[in-house]
């Protein structure tokens, strides 16, 4: 039923409320951004409507879902070969993944705003782009992967269990991909099908930080910073009332906070302490911090609580962080990209795995200690060679470096002296005197 195509004004104003129209009339009733349009009337039981524009408005809900998508964006996502753990930089699709996904946006670029999209939108979508290689048997790869506009996707499941996707493009007609065709990026779904977003499952809590932080700003804006009352002995005369109305309100607002007050006909000033509805209002917002980081999984760290004490329990924390609020995150992208992106031929023999070493690196010390025992180091045999841990602190390679070191080595670097191969022959020992004495 085309209801705004009948009427071109009725089109036209809704285009332009709805944030995701870009000046563009609906074509139906069914179009995904006029079932987003009427989802996006809805109020929270504060009077606040909130969006993902809005959401993103609260500095923790901005902090929280920034600094998950920048990790994502920032690891290395590597096309590595089962067998040898070796990275397949011959495969094309191990550049698509790396290094240059489309002709406008770094491979950082790319995965920072799908994992946005797949967290304050519930899904991200990419079309996938195939090209046929002359050179190798007509065989299609990977060469691009182009990311869709979730507002304007649809995912459907058919009655024979497969999954199709119709996109809207801001000019043309409506296009269906199969499941083949774009790359699926899911959060939390209760049907298999489509994921959850973040906001519209938070939105009650973000509506209530949005609220105490538009209060908080109004008492700035409007609130008096005098901190005190002022008392009369008698009655105000109404020239003295009005000069001193013109002066309390020069200091309204924080501009003119610590201005001085011009006393009228023997006034007193006296001053108060905050109230405990100050105080109260405090507490929300840290509060309200604190449920954005239930919804998204970020410890309060990272959200900039500075009243959790630092030292050896934030690296605790930041492994908190990477192994519940990232971790699934990462089986999510790799599952998704093996699943779409690799035929069932290469998924026997190649894997797609995010580097989250970088993540889980110590301090300096830790990382020494750590690299000594694994080139053998202390009594432990070695399980690195000099080259591996070269790679892993982005330092060049040297000649004789692939060589796993024999058995453990000793404390001070040497070959252990249990092992009866590199320890040399001792002398046989003087004999005594004693000894002389009894042979003779």
């Amino acid at each position: 039923m085309d209801l705004f195509r009948r009427s071109a004004p009725a089109s036209a104003s809704i285009a332009h409320a709805s944030p995701h129209a870009e000046g563009a009339s609906f074509l139906s009733m069914d179009d995904p951004r006029v079932v987003e349009f009427l989802r996006f009337g809805d109020v929270t039981a504060t009077g606040i409507t909130v969006n993902v524009e809005r959401a993103l408005k609260n500095p923790a809900m901005f902090r929280a879902v920034s600094v998950i998508s920048f990790a994502i964006g920032m690891l290395p996502l590597q096309l590595i070969h089962e067998e040898t753990k070796k990275k397949a930089t011959e495969h094309p699709l191990y550049r698509v993944l790396h290094r240059r996904p489309n002709g406008w946006q770094s491979a950082f670029d790319f995965r920072t705003l799908m994992q946005l999209r797949a967290l304050v939108k519930g899904n991200g979508y990419a079309l996938v782009l195939r090209s046929t290689d002359l050179r190798n048997r007509g065989v299609e790869k990977v060469s691009g992967l182009v990311p869709l506009d979730p507002d304007r996707t649809e995912v459907k499941q058919l009655d024979d269990w497969s999954v199709v996707y119709d996109y809207q493009p801001k000019n043309g007609a409506r296009i269906r991909y199969s499941s083949r065709d774009i790359l699926h990026l899911r959060g939390l779904s209760l049907d298999g099908i489509s994921g959850l977003s973040t906001v519209k499952q938070a939105a009650e809590p973000i509506a209530l930080a949005l609220a105490a932080q538009l209060a908080a700003g109004r008492m700035f804006k409007n609130g008096s910073f005098v901190g005190g009352a002022l008392t009369h002995p008698g009655k105000l005369s109404d020239p003295a009332f009005d000069r001193l109305k013109a002066s309390l309100a020069e200091k309204e607002g924080a501009d003119n906070a610590g201005k001085n007050l011009i006393l009228e006909e023997g006034m007193k000033y006296e001053a108060y302490s905050s109230t405990a509805r100050d105080a109260q209002l405090i507490e929300i917002r840290k509060m309200q911090i604190e449920e954005i980081g239930r919804a998204t999984g970020v410890p309060r760290p990272l959200l900039m609580m500075d009243d959790t004490s630092w030292g050896s329990g934030i690296a605790e924390l930041g492994r908190f962080f990477v192994q519940f609020a990232l971790n699934p995150w990462f089986e999510a992208w790799q599952q998704a990209c093996e699943r779409t992106l690799l035929s069932d031929t290469e998924a026997d023999a190649l894997t797609i795995k995010f580097n989250a070493g970088a993540l889980l690196r110590g301090s300096v010390k830790d990382q020494g200690d750590f690299f000594a025992k694994a080139l053998g180091s202390g009594g432990q045999a070695a399980f690195m060679t000099q080259n591996e841990v070269r790679d892993m602190l982005d330092m060049p390679r040297i000649d004789g470096g692939d060589e796993l070191g024999k058995g453990a080595m000793g404390h001070n670097g040497g070959p252990a002296l249990d092992d009866p191969e590199d320890v040399p022959a001792r002398k046989p020992a003087r004999s005594t005197k004693k000894e002389n004495d009894d042979e003779d």
